[in-house]
C-alpha cells in the first residue's frame, strides 16, 4: 500500500524474522561473534537470551544462512511445553527420523545412527533450540544426554540454546549443574540504545529502496526509540504503522508531531481494548466508598477518552478505505485505456 508511494520495492519493517534484513547492533555482533564461535569449537552448549521482540529468531535465521554452503546439518526446534520424552522425539522430527510409535530407547538409538552416519560423511550435526524458556528442566537435561553421544572422544551433537531471561533461572538449578558445566559461551541480547535504533530505521528502509522519501527528523527518530525502548520487533510494528500514517496523510516527512500521532493512536487503541473487568473493580470500590460523584466522573472521562480513540481509529479506516477506492478505479481505468 505505502511501498508505492513512497517508491520502496518491499515492505521494509515486516514482522516476520528475513535474514536479508539482519542489522549489526554492537549486541548482535556480540551474539552472533558468540554463536560462531562455538561453531568452531565444534562441542558444547551456547546460551543466548533476550527480551521477547530482541532478535533471537533472527540471529538464528541469519546463522542458519550463513552455514547453507557448510557441512553443518542443522535442525531448528521451537518449543512449546514439552515434557522430556516429547522434547526428544521434536529434536529426531527436526533432523528428520522417524519419532512416532516408537519406544524412547529406539528413539535414540535412531539419533544417535543418524549422528554418526552424518560424522563419517564428514558433517556436523547442530541443534538450535529456540524458545528454551518453556523446556522444563528435566527436558533440559534430556538435551544434555545428547551431548554424550561421541566419536573417536568427539560429541557428535552441538546445541545452541535460545530464550527469554526466566530461561537463566531454569539452567541455575541443581539438577541441570552437569549442562552448566558444559556452557562454553552466554550471552544476553538486550535493546538497541538511541543510536542503533535510528541505524536499525535507516538500514531497513535502505534495504528495500529507499531514498529519502519520506525524511525522520531526529527529534521523530527520538521518540521512536523513547516509545519502543530499542526492542526491534516493537519498531517494526512502530514503524510499519507510521508508514501507513504518512501515506494516508501524504507527509513526505516525520517529524516529532507525526511520530506523536502514532504513538496516540496505538495507546488509545491499548486503552479501548483494556480490561474492563479492572474498570468494574475500580468502580465498586469507589462506590463502597461514597465516592459515586467521583467515580461516575471518571467512569465518564475514560468513556469518552475510549470512544475518542475509536472515532480516530475509524476516521483513519475510513479515509484508507477511500485511498484503495481512488487507486482500484484508476488502476481499472488504466487497464481500460491499455486495452
Amino acid at each position: 500500500m505505502y511501498e508505492s508511494f513512497y517508491k520502496l520495492t518491499d515492505k521494509p519493517f515486516q514482522l516476520n524474522p528475513d535474514p536479508r534484513f539482519f542489522f549489526g547492533s554492537k549486541g548482535h555482533k556480540r551474539a552472533m561473534a558468540y554463536l560462531e564461535y562455538g561453531l568452531s569449537l565444534g562441542e558444547g552448549f551456547i546460551v543466548i537470551t533476550g527480551e521477547v521482540g530482541a532478535g533471537k529468531t533472527m540471529l538464528v535465521r541469519n546463522l542458519v544462512k550463513k552455514l547453507e554452503n557448510e557441512n553443518v546439518v542443522t535442525a531448528q526446534l521451537v518449543t512449546t511445553q514439552l515434557e522430556a520424552d516429547d522434547t526428544l522425539r521434536m529434536v529426531a522430527a527436526s533432523f528428520g527420523l522417524n519419532h512416532e510409535n516408537i519406544s524412547k530407547a529406539a528413539l535414540l538409538n535412531n539419533l544417535e545412527n543418524f549422528l554418526q552416519h552424518s560424522s563419517k560423511q564428514g558433517k556436523r550435526a547442530l541443534l538450535i533450540v529456540d524458545e528454551a524458556q518453556n523446556l522444563s528442566p528435566r527436558a533440559v537435561e534430556e538435551l544434555r544426554m545428547l551431548s554424550n553421544f561421541q566419536s573417536d572422544n568427539k560429541p557428535l551433537l552441538q546445541s545452541f540454546l535460545l530464550g527469554q531471561p526466566e530461561f537463566r533461572k531454569t539452567l541455575q538449578s541443581e539438577e541441570l549443574l552437569q549442562l552448566r558445566q558444559r556452557v562454553i559461551a552466554s550471552y544476553h541480547l538486550g535493546a538497541l540504545d538511541t543510536t542503533e535504533t535510528q541505524a536499525y530505521i535507516i538500514h531497513r528502509l535502505d534495504m528495500v529502496g529507499w531514498q529519502g522519501d519520506p525524511a525522520i527528523t531526529e527529534d521523530g527518530f527520538q521518540l521512536i526509540h523513547e516509545y519502543t525502548k530499542g526492542i526491534p520487533r516493537i519498531i517494526n510494528t512502530f514503524c510499519d504503522r507510521l508508514l501507513l500514517l504518512g501515506f494516508l496523510s501524504e507527509k513526505h516527512t516525520f517529524d516529532r508531531v507525526t511520530v506523536q500521532e502514532v504513538v496516540t493512536d496505538l495507546s488509545q487503541e491499548v486503552t479501548c481494548t483494556g480490561n474492563s473487568t479492572s474498570d468494574e473493580k475500580h468502580y465498586s470500590s469507589d462506590f463502597s466508598q461514597g465516592g459515586f460523584e467521583q467515580s461516575t466522573s471518571m467512569d465518564l472521562a475514560r468513556l469518552e477518552q475510549k470512544i475518542e480513540g475509536m472515532e480516530m481509529t475509524m476516521n483513519r479506516m475510513m479515509t484508507m478505505m477511500r485511498k484503495m477506492m481512488f487507486i482500484a478505479v484508476n488502476q481499472n481505468k488504466n487497464d481500460s485505456d491499455a486495452s
